[in-house]
């Protein structure tokens, strides 16, 4: 197929951002324990946006420890409230809120979970319905949320329990000078050319330590899980029909599941064991062609406090399509959603909070703020925010590109569990003991079927 047009490398992108200091010095801010942070009524006023002497317990993912900095300081400054962030990890955030909740502990007033628990956390009793806030709040103005985003990172059902904050989508970054080495002038459009990509690269450099691509494989949903969605969505797939059936072993799906093995061997070794930390210190060491991750990652490419050895040597397109889909569409990896904990004694202040961060101001703000927060964008507004655009000129076309109709996980109750039995047999398949890709998806199938009837 034709080669659709190649968003810049970020050679285009200004070198004055190594240097251009955009918010004040942060004094850091530990993960507190889960204490009685939050104990205390509900104070009234605040009406005029003045909360001096109040405080809020937060719960965030350790990879969004430099957004909590952020936003506690300029909340701070903005209302007098002080945010006191707890910092855990990606995959316990949802466990802990709903713990911290159902044990009665009450220690959180606000969290932003993965939005594919919200409908177990909203069936669990652990977080708020915002619908008739919402509604009221014309201020907040949720027409502006990139739809695609605002549907699964809100609502469970008819009902909202979420706002959006990290938009959360993969695309395609590529070592410009690794390509160049390896004769590939454009980067791949099909997932078929890509693995071509990634095996002349690997067969050409492996034995200097540079490989075709980071995939990421470790057995989390948020990981193994992200680099399955990733293909699902080029090969034009789907998790559930519009009736909410699972769809998990059509041939779109196990076209997805196959192209995850064909690339198992000549990937960096061994990406059963390659998590986010994994991946990215071989991208910023230029140490592979190719890797899937957040548009975030651009930020941080660009920026050499942040150890980037690519500076200036990296570009970023959509995924590759496969199959019949000859579009480009994002999937929406390991997005997160402000919620407001179900007992909190704090929720006026825990709403003037997520309505503030959940801003397209904040939002535009913490896309391209230094030191990188690792936010990608939640609404239309900030997407086309100028300032991103004149920075990252490239992440934003991308990001235009592939976010209407994006791929998202299933979101009501049992979500969680859907997506841990899928992570766990593509577990199994990679490593050559769930049979073939199609048996693999069949298998799942039947799982789901079970899980969704009950």
């Amino acid at each position: 197929m034709p080669k659709p047009h190649t968003p810049t490398s970020s050679g285009a992108f200004s070198r004055r951002r190594a240097l251009r200091v955009t918010i004040p010095a942060i004094v850091g801010i530990g993960a507190l324990a889960l204490s009685g942070c939050s104990a205390g009524a509900d104070t009234s006023g605040g009406d005029d946006g003045d909360f001096s002497g109040q405080e809020l317990t937060v719960l965030m993912i350790a990879s969004h420890e430099g957004a909590s900095k952020w936003l506690a300081e300029e909340f701070e400054k903005e209302t007098g409230a002080k945010i006191n962030p707890v910092i855990v990890p990606y995959d316990e955030i949802g466990s802990k809120l709903a713990l911290d909740q159902q044990s009665g502990a009450n220690t959180i007033d606000v969290a932003a979970p993965w939005y594919v628990s919200l409908g177990d956390l909203a069936s669990d009793g652990a977080i708020q319905d915002l619908t008739d806030w919402v509604d009221s709040d014309k201020d907040i103005d949720t027409a502006d949320f990139i739809p695609a985003i605002d549907q699964p990172y809100s609502f469970v059902g008819d009902q909202r329990y979420g706002l959006p904050f990290d938009g959360d989508t993969h695309v395609l970054f590529y070592n410009t000078d690794i390509l160049a080495r390896n004769g590939i002038s454009e980067p791949p459009t099909t997932w078929d050319e890509y693995l071509q990509d990634v095996t002349t690269i690997t067969a050409n450099e492996s034995a200097n330590g540079v490989y075709g691509a980071a995939v990421f494989g470790q057995k989390s949903p948020l990981i193994l899980g992200a680099s399955f969605a990733n293909r699902l969505a080029g090969f034009g797939g789907e998790f559930l029909d519009a009736d909410g059936k699972p769809t998990i072993n059509s041939p779109e799906a196990v076209a997805a599941a196959q192209a995850l093995v064909d690339v198992n061997d000549v990937a960096l070794p061994t990406p059963a064991e390659t998590d986010f930390g994994a991946g990215n210190s071989a991208w910023f060491a230029g140490k592979v062609g190719f890797i899937e991750n957040w548009t975030d990652l651009g930020v941080r490419s660009q920026d050499p406090e942040s150890g980037s050895e690519v500076v200036d040597k990296w570009g970023v397109t959509t995924l590759p399509v496969g199959g019949d889909n000859s579009t480009p569409r994002a999937s929406l990896v390991a997005g997160f959603s402000w919620v407001i904990a179900a007992n909190t004694q704090k929720t006026e202040l825990s709403k003037a909070f997520i309505k503030w961060a959940a801003s397209s101001k904040v939002n535009a703000a913490l896309l391209t703020a230094l030191p990188p927060t690792g936010i990608d964008p939640n609404r239309e507004s900030s997407l086309n925010d100028a300032t991103y655009g004149e920075e990252f000129p490239s992440i934003q076309e991308v990001n235009r590109t592939t976010l209407n109709g994006a791929l998202a996980w299933p979101t009501g109750k049992h979500a969680t569990e859907l997506a841990q039995v899928l992570t766990d047999d593509l577990a199994k398949l990679l490593a050559g003991e769930g049979g073939t890709a199609q048996e693999t998806l069949d298998g799942v199938q039947a799982k789901w079927e079970k899980i969704l009837a009950d």
